[in-house]
Formats: structure tokens, C-alpha cells, sequence
């Protein structure tokens, strides 16, 4: 079964696509045949990624419209977007639409933030835009996997890396009934959050050696984090998120605080995450705090629990372009494919990035 699976790419040149690209190098049963980029069609891969240069020395970009072109009909398609929000829906719309045309089975996993809500008057009250294609928000299916042990729909809106870090560490404790479903949330994120294209929140001397809080309260991830959070434990969560830009590149460090409904230790804590989290393969509950280096490059979540009975801290730390995305995506498309939720993740941290 190695390599059976054809594997495209729709917005391949931009950081979450250059992380798929690299899982997708490394996965026993992917095979990638488009890396889709509009900007940089006809270029090589290596081009705009040189530390893939080994991998797809023979590969090129190609354009939206001719993603299909080496895919024949009956074929069974892992089709991952990492297109911007308010541009992914109506890409996806139009390549399912062309695979139900050339008889090509095409599941979706979506990193964007398009497929994220429900309804289609959430997702345009929080950005502010038209959706692309709300006549798709029923196929899509949104939860990190460790919180949904199967999608009911064809294809999968991943969570994004803030939303990640912060359910894998919210969520036990909402559904435990040990704390209010109220929450404090203190997250940073390393540059590459922000995306490829250069601003001045990702600028080197504006980043480096700095620290720094922004749209403290009404961040746009604080009503996707409440909604996945309630609809996961299934009380209706408040969610406080002041998230912060750190002096690195990868990486999301998160601080969960709430108050206990009863007098609570951090035995009791970790034994509910513990529990959560038993048939997780990449969350480990650590009993010392989680350190970013730990994670990074790897599609691990590590967290640690604390308490003085009467409140409660979570920390976690996620790789914000494998497991908040690319690795969160592989992770999602393996089990649309009934492959090995691990297939092609299963590389460690490699440490003193």
C-alpha cells in the first residue's frame, strides 16, 4: 500500500504548505502530485523551499486549475488546504466540483479558518466577509482528533495552532465538571504564525529579544476556542485569551487558568488528563512543566497540570506549523484514509532548535 495515495497541496508555498510538503515527503502513503500555487507556478518547489530541494528535486509548482491534470479517474485524493482565510472555501468548492466531474474521491482537510463554524453567519460575524462556499459548512466536521474520535462528514476543518494548544488543555477540564467553564488564556506564538509574507509583527528587530501582548480579549480565536470547547465537553465555555508574540519562530506556549467547583489537587488534575488523553498518541501528560524546544518540529502536544485547590493552571506546548496545522492536518486525513492516525508523525522533536 506504499505511496498509494495521490496527495495535493492547494496553497503549497506558504508556510503551513511547506510543512505538508515535508510530512508528505516523509509519509509511507502519500504521494504527492500538485503543489498548488497560483504566485509561483512553474517554479520549482525548491525555489521557494530549499531544504526540501532532495525531496521534489523534479517538482514544480502548478497553477489552481490544473491541480487534476496527473490524477486519473477513480482515484482516491488527500486534497490539503493551507489557502488564507476567506480564500480556501471557494478554492475547495471548485476542485470538488472538478473531481466529481473526472470521477476523482477527494477527501478535504482544511487548515484555513474557513470550514471552522457551523453556521455561516458565526464564521462572517467573526471575519467580517461573505463565505466562500457556505453550502459546504455541512460537509466539514471541526475538532481537534483527539476530540473527536470520528469525523460524521467527509471532510475535516482543522482548529488553528492557538485553538489547538489551548482545547487540548481546556477541554478536560470543562467536561471533568472540577472547574467553572470559564477560562483565562495566556498564549504565545512564534513568528511563523503570522504567515510568510513579511509585517512589522514579524519583523527580526521588532520580534527578537521582545515580548508583547496584542488584541488582548478580542482576538479572533477566542469565539472558535469557545465554540469547539463547548461543543467538545459539552458545557457552554467562556473563553479570556490575551495572546502574545514571542521572540521565536516556531512554537505555542499556553497558560490555562480557572477556578475549582470544588477543592481540587493536582493529583486529581492529572489523573483526568491522563485519562483524556490515555489512547492519545501525541499528547503526553507530563508531571513537569512543558518546554517548547521539547515539541517543536514534531506533532507532539506536552502539558502539565498545577493547583491550590481552589484554582487551576494547564500549560501546554504545541509546534505551531505541525500539530496547530500541517501535522493536526496529516493527523485528520489519516484517519479519513483508514490509515494509522500516526502514519508519517511519528518523528521526534529533534531538540536545541
Amino acid at each position: 500500500m506504499s505511496k498509494a495515495i495521490k496527495a495535493v497541496v492547494l496553497g503549497a508555498s506558504g508556510y503551513v504548505g511547506g510543512e505538508l510538503l515535508r510530512l508528505i515527503a516523509g509519509h509511507p502513503n502519500f504521494e504527492l502530485v500538485a503543489a498548488v500555487s497560483d504566485s509561483q507556478a512553474g517554479e520549482p518547489v525548491a525555489s521557494t523551499f530549499a531544504h526540501l530541494g532532495q525531496a521534489f528535486e523534479n517538482t514544480a509548482f502548478v497553477a489552481r486549475d490544473r491541480w487534476f491534470e496527473n490524477i486519473p479517474s477513480g482515484s482516491r485524493v488527500a486534497y490539503f488546504s493551507a489557502a488564507p482565510h476567506g480564500a480556501a472555501a471557494a478554492s475547495i468548492a471548485a476542485a470538488l466540483k472538478v473531481a466529481k466531474a473526472k470521477e476523482i474521491a477527494l477527501s478535504v482537510v482544511d487548515s484555513s479558518a474557513d470550514f471552522r463554524y457551523a453556521r455561516q453567519s458565526d464564521w462572517e460575524s467573526v471575519y467580517g466577509a461573505t463565505h466562500g462556499a457556505p453550502e459546504l459548512l455541512d460537509q466539514f466536521s471541526c475538532a481537534v482528533p483527539e476530540h473527536l474520535p470520528e469525523a460524521a462528514t467527509p471532510h475535516v476543518g482543522h482548529p488553528g495552532c492557538f485553538a489547538t494548544a489551548t482545547l487540548l488543555a481546556t477541554v478536560p477540564l470543562i467536561r471533568s465538571g472540577l472547574t467553572e467553564a470559564e477560562v483565562f488564556v495566556t498564549g504565545i506564538t512564534g513568528s511563523t504564525g503570522s504567515g510568510k509574507s513579511p509585517s512589522s509583527g514579524t519583523h527580526h528587530p521588532e520580534r527578537n529579544s521582545n515580548l508583547y501582548a496584542y488584541k488582548p480579549l478580542c482576538h479572533r480565536h477566542s469565539p472558535e476556542i469557545a465554540s469547539l470547547s463547548t461543543a467538545a465537553s459539552g458545557r457552554e465555555t467562556t473563553v479570556h485569551f490575551v495572546p502574545h508574540s514571542g521572540p521565536f519562530s516556531r512554537g505555542i506556549h499556553v497558560t490555562v487558568q480557572a477556578k475549582t467547583t470544588a477543592t481540587v489537587n493536582a493529583a486529581d488534575l492529572r489523573r483526568v488528563f491522563s485519562e483524556t488523553y490515555e489512547d492519545a498518541p501525541f499528547v503526553q501528560v507530563l508531571e513537569t512543566m512543558p518546554k517548547l524546544k521539547n515539541v517543536v518540529a514534531s506533532n507532539m502536544c506536552q502539558l502539565s497540570v498545577a493547583s491550590d485547590g481552589t484554582s487551576v493552571v494547564v500549560t501546554a506546548v504545541i509546534d505551531n506549523l505541525v500539530k496547530g496545522a500541517a501535522g493536526g492536518a496529516v493527523q485528520w486525513m489519516n484517519r479519513l484514509m483508514n490509515l494509522p492516525e500516526t502514519a508519517g508523525l511519528n518523528a521526534a522533536a529533534p531538540g536545541w532548535t
